[in-house]
């Protein structure tokens, strides 16, 4: 974390005093954006009593043997360094599952949790956007209605804040920071989603939804609403990040823990098994490091706890700082191809973004499809299991929800997000950075590619030197090809198009 000039500690941090002496509940603390936020509270707000996270047990790990797999992240090792080790001690898992009844909390969890809880972080969502409906509506729906349930017995809560979305209401290519219909009424579609069978809910999804593409829209707007029906009820705030990517600042610039989104895109174009996407390449996304996404909810709580009138607020950039996908792609081939290369990739990074469905499924199909069939054959010759072909079908799946969103445009209005950044002081703007001022797009996808190695890709770095050098290798090896592909058909067209038209001389 940058230090702080030493004229800022004229300053009071309102932000962690409003945190210290407090009980945290977070549920989706294991994941992606919660491991940012009980770190970020951990090192910055290290005043707080307690964290408690609500963990299930998955893949025969109990939720201890989880949590300590969490702490061992080396995303806490700054806090580590800064706090001490003991820190982490302040973090509480409690066995449960928003997929439960009653959340799956033993009888004397949830007394403890209603006596001395006083703010709630409710994260836990699936973000598969091909997620079965009655699974997402059990844990995006019904899960957040269990979780309202158990704040209102809460004896001192102060603050319920719900982790939304900013693409919850595709319909409103203008998003306000203010309360939308959902598309059904939620109460009614858990209801009936608990008493059909999952292949009867399958069968009727594509009604059920009508316009809406996926499953992941759809439930998070219902979510929402529930939270939303009790602005009268609960000290409840809804938070809207758009697309949350990896640490941009602190503590790891870089850091992530998966390759959803862009990070996706660059990899697979870094790796050569990505050649070509249906996109408007001039259009452009709103992107969220989640450093700035947790501090805004950081510092949203404080803006609620201050003024009270305002509820809802869109975490997004797009209105002040605009990337085109064309800027994206450009960037991440600069950085893949000459500052950070990845392992054993399969061909030379290349491609290009393609305005015309019809040209890209040929390009799918030619630079896709048929080298994964060539290879996958030549792996099975050799007595090894076909790879590409699995590959590509995953991304052609990918394919289906990135198309839809690189090729529609929304605008995001945040006026509520920006007055409270307005009323920080010079010392909680420094620790709680929530503005994008200063940003080196080429430095932060720089960090991005080299932790994506480190932590997804398990490539160390002392692989980079090889990995220069294959990619020296595929780039003489693409130029050969192409060179030997040009000739070939020249020769077709000369045997076939010219040569039979020509007049033997004698």
């Amino acid at each position: 974390m940058t230090e702080l000039n030493l004229n800022l500690d004229d300053y009071p941090d309102r932000v962690a005093e409003l945190y210290k002496d407090k009980t945290i509940f977070i549920t989706g603390g294991t994941g992606f954006m919660g491991k940012v936020l009980v770190e970020k509270l951990l090192r910055s707000c290290s005043g707080l009593k307690k964290i408690i996270l609500l963990i299930r047990t998955k893949k025969d790990k109990r939720p201890d043997e989880r949590i300590k797999i969490v702490m061992d992240d080396p995303l806490f090792e700054l806090v580590k360094k800064l706090r001490g080790a003991d820190i982490v001690k302040k973090v509480f898992a409690v066995a449960g599952d928003v997929t439960f009844p009653d959340l799956g909390l033993s009888n004397e969890n949830r007394q403890m949790i209603k006596d001395e809880t006083e703010i709630i972080f409710h994260c836990a969502a699936t973000i598969r956007f091909d997620e079965p409906l009655k699974k997402a509506v059990i844990l995006n729906v019904r899960g957040t209605k269990l979780m309202l349930d158990l704040a209102k017995e809460c004896k001192k809560l102060k603050i319920f804040s719900h982790l939304s979305t900013a693409y919850c209401h595709l319909h409103e290519r203008v998003l306000y920071e203010k309360v939308y219909p959902p598309p059904a009424d939620p109460y009614h579609v858990i209801k009936t989603i608990e008493w059909l069978n999952e292949e009867i809910v399958d069968t009727i999804t594509p009604k059920i939804l009508g316009d809406i593409p996926n499953t992941y829209a759809f439930t998070k707007a219902l979510g929402e609403a529930l939270v939303a029906d009790e602005l009268n009820n609960l000290p409840v705030i809804i938070l809207r990040p758009s697309i949350v990517i990896p640490v941009w600042k602190e503590p790891i610039p870089g850091w992530t823990d998966n390759i959803n989104g862009p990070a996706g895109l660059l990899i697979g174009a870094g790796k050569g098994v990505i050649r070509t996407m249906y996109c408007n390449s001039d259009g452009y996304a709103d992107f969220l490091p989640v450093d700035i996404g947790v501090n805004a909810m950081l510092v949203s709580t404080l803006d609620f706890t201050m003024h009270g009138n305002r509820r809802i607020y869109n975490l997004t950039s797009s209105s002040e700082y605009k990337i085109s996908w064309s800027e994206i792609i450009e960037i991440g081939r600069k950085v893949i191809e000459t500052k950070i290369p990845l392992n054993n990739v399969a061909w030379y990074p290349g491609g290009s973004m393609k305005t015309s469905r019809w040209v890209h499924n040929i390009c799918f199909l030619l630079f896709h499809i048929l080298p994964a069939l060539f290879v996958d054959a030549l792996l099975m010759l050799l007595g090894y299991k076909p790879v590409l072909m699995r590959v590509q079908k995953r991304i052609l799946k990918g394919f289906e929800v990135f198309e839809y969103y690189a090729n529609n445009q929304w605008d995001f209005i945040n006026d509520q997000s920006l007055k409270a950044r307005s009323y920080l002081n010079p010392r909680e703007r420094e620790i709680y950075k929530v503005d994008g001022f200063g940003i080196d797009y080429v430095d932060y996808f720089k960090n991005c590619v080299h932790c994506t190695r480190l932590y997804i890709l398990n490539e160390p770095d002392d692989t980079i030197p090889a990995a220069r050098r294959h990619m020296k290798l595929m780039w003489f090896v693409d130029k050969i090809f192409k060179c030997l592909f040009a000739l070939g058909l020249l020769y077709y067209m000369w045997t076939r198009l010219v040569r039979p038209f020509v007049i033997p001389s004698y």
